[in-house]
């Protein structure tokens, strides 16, 4: 298996090109405005019986729907922005000039068919936009998306007489149902796999974005499943200071804003009284909490250790091993291994928990508490994971087996620590996440070693070579990490560090970070964690990747099921026209 494939959830970022914000409503009305002002001119030139056709059947109908649509939706308890209810009638006051222009321009004796049919169209659209951003419930839906179609029948009936005012309504109904079974259609599968219905996911996914609703959880916990997973952490206790816990998760901090374990890495942090680093353990989007409830899990057992801590007072020097496109800084602390791993400036992505796990359960021979970092600080162009059996995998066990040869003879020093921690002034939007950045700086042997955390989604190309370039006139050894929070991620998973900010200011801050780590170096004791985070519920790999697939196929065949359905409404248009004349 090759791991450019990716994972389903990689599949599922990749949706994030559908996503688009609307423009502020001023704007959309003045565009509503023109285009029917267009065909008023257009309409006048060519018949002066269609004078007011423009400002009655496009311009009132336009505002109409873009003054009450929002309010009717609010009333129900259900989510609507000016913005998009703005340009919802924008969108389909367009669809309607398009499809009248053909009456006016090809088909004069047909005008009255053809405004008939783009109200029954653009009914079917607002119904069917309407039902995936704001209420998955048809029957709710209806009144909101009918009046743009309802005004427009009403005001033109006052210029197109004769079969108009039947045929419209007619219309409305046929393409009405076409839309109506077009949602059914979209909405059978995922409930016929998951017993959830998708529109009213699309919904939850909308009120996330709109104000931070967190009802996505309750569909992910429906699908999720239960996952037993180490947390191995690394206590460093000095006198007069705080402890600072150096913890890794082997869960994911997904999957985007505030969702699920999106903020995992702060939330964790807050739960304990201690200074406490979250690294990046081996986990993907399959692994992501499916809410923020189960980091009480994680909590749990981390201070389930507590009380069995053996503290030591010695650490060795770090090492480096290259193997392959695998570089791997090491250091035994105490009774623990630490192992932080990059590729870059290869790509260096979410590595799989199986790999990890391994990793983990290999180490095991020499000590219970293997700490393995996936430094996640290279980002390329496409968002890949590392998966078990290929070439990159075993790259990583080799090293990481290389490094556990050295854990009997390598020689110990007493041990010295220093922590520092810098909130930074960067937002979410420039890739920084609400820790900002974090060092800690041990002493061993004479030879100091940075561990620097940012807390982001990744780091742009290039970033981590001239950071650690420059931290390396400070100390011996270093590595930059980042926490992989998905906080700075509200759609696509690519906002990484270094791409909105520029690495120089970064850098400033980062030399800030090390030099009060290396002030704040004392003697110090350490202890390994390793604890069960017992039954968290994750995405899971088999429902994330059903899941995936489902999305993906209706993506692929809505648009001829579409056509389908508005072909058949037109040619039952036509037949009723007839059947009417």
């Amino acid at each position: 298996m090759d791991s450019a494939q990716g994972s389903s959830a990689v599949r599922m970022e990749r949706m994030s090109k559908y996503i688009f914000t609307a423009p502020r409503w001023p704007a959309s009305l003045v565009i509503l405005l023109i285009l029917g002002l267009l065909i008023e001119l257009l309409s006048r030139r060519l018949d002066p019986s269609y004078e007011w056709f423009g400002i009655l059947g496009f311009v009132i109908p336009g505002f109409l729907a873009f003054l009450l649509t929002r309010p009717l939706i609010v009333i129900q308890n259900r989510q609507m922005t000016w913005n998009r209810g703005a340009l919802l009638a924008t969108t389909c006051t367009l669809f309607s000039c398009l499809i009248t222009l053909i009456g006016l321009i090809l088909l004069r004796d047909l005008v009255d068919l053809c405004y008939a049919i783009s109200l029954g169209f653009i009914f079917g659209v607002r119904l069917l936009v309407l039902v995936s951003i704001s209420d998955y419930r048809t029957t709710r839906m209806v009144i909101p998306a009918a009046i743009q179609s309802i005004a427009g029948w009403l005001l033109v009936s006052l210029i197109l007489p004769g079969t108009f005012p039947v045929l419209a309504p007619m219309l409305m109904v046929f393409f009405g149902t076409g839309f109506t079974i077009l949602i059914w259609l979209i909405d059978r599968p995922l409930y016929r796999a998951f017993h959830i219905r998708g529109l009213k996911f699309l919904n939850a996914f909308i009120a996330h974005l709109t104000d931070g609703d967190k009802g996505m959880e309750d569909f992910f916990r429906d699908i999720g499943q239960q996952a037993w997973v180490p947390q191995v952490s690394i206590f460093f206790s000095r006198a007069g200071k705080k402890d600072v816990i150096f913890t890794i998760p082997n869960v994911h901090p997904g999957p985007m804003g505030e969702i699920g374990g999106g903020n995992l890495p702060s939330i964790l942090r807050s739960r304990f009284e201690e200074e406490m680093m979250v690294a990046h353990g081996c986990a993907t989007h399959d692994y992501n909490l499916v809410s923020e409830s189960e980091i009480d899990k994680i909590v749990t057992a981390i201070n389930e250790t507590k009380s069995s801590l053996e503290w030591h007072t010695d650490a060795s020097k770090p090492g480096r091993i290259q193997f392959g496109t695998v570089s791997l800084l090491y250091q035994r602390i105490g009774d623990a291994l630490l192992m932080v791993s990059t590729r870059s400036p290869d790509k260096t992505e979410d590595i799989d928990f199986g790999i990890g796990h391994a990793i983990i359960c290999e180490g095991h021979k020499i000590t219970p508490h293997i700490g393995f970092v996936d430094a996640h600080n290279c980002l390329g162009e496409e968002i890949d994971v590392i998966l078990p059996g290929t070439r990159t995998a075993h790259e990583y066990f080799t090293a990481a087996s290389q490094a556990m040869d050295q854990w009997e003879t390598i020689l110990r020093y007493p041990l010295k620590a220093g922590y520092a921690h810098l909130p930074l002034p960067y937002s979410r939007e420039e890739g920084i996440g609400d820790i900002g950045l974090q060092v800690l700086v041990t002493e061993a042997g004479g030879v100091k070693t940075a561990y620097i955390l940012i807390d982001g989604n990744n780091m742009a190309q290039g970033v981590r070579e001239r950071i650690r370039d420059e931290v390396l006139t400070l100390v011996d050894e270093a590595e930059v990490m980042t926490s992989d929070t998905h906080v700075v991620n509200t759609i696509s998973g690519k906002n990484p560090v270094g791409q909105n900010i520029s690495p120089d200011e970064l850098i400033i801050h980062v030399l800030d970070g090390v030099e009060k780590a290396l002030l704040d170096c004392s003697d110090a004791k350490a202890a390994g964690s390793s604890a069960t985070c017992n039954g968290v519920v994750i995405f899971g790999s088999d429902s994330i990747a059903q899941l995936a697939s489902i999305v993906n196929t209706i993506l692929v065949y809505v648009v001829p099921i579409s056509a389908g359905m508005l072909l058949l409404a037109v040619v039952l248009s036509v037949i009723a026209y007839m059947v009417i004349t």
